[in-house]
């Protein structure tokens, strides 16, 4: 059952949006790619690299608003994960 009445939404990142995240019996969430949404700040708000993740990591991703509180993708975090290790 997809639920997206109740998926919330970072405002001002649409553009980092890479798709919807299901897992049965839970909610859909949006998953937002983690760069694309540091690129979005640092080019709408004219920040550094070192101040857009800072500020995603404490303003925008470390915010927890309930259930449908997005998904936040690393996508380069793969490659410092054995999968064998799991």
């Amino acid at each position: 059952m997809w639920l997206h009445d109740r998926m919330l939404k970072a405002d001002g990142f649409d553009d980092a949006v890479v798709g919807i995240g299901h897992r049965c019996g839970q909610i859909s969430l949006l998953v937002y790619d983690v760069e694309k949404c540091v690129n979005i700040l640092m080019t709408r708000d004219g920040m550094t690299l070192d101040e857009a993740e800072e500020f995603f990591e404490f303003n925008v991703a470390g915010g927890w608003h309930g259930a449908g509180t997005p998904i936040w993708l690393y996508p380069n975090e793969l490659k410092n994960i054995n999968l064998e290790d799991y």
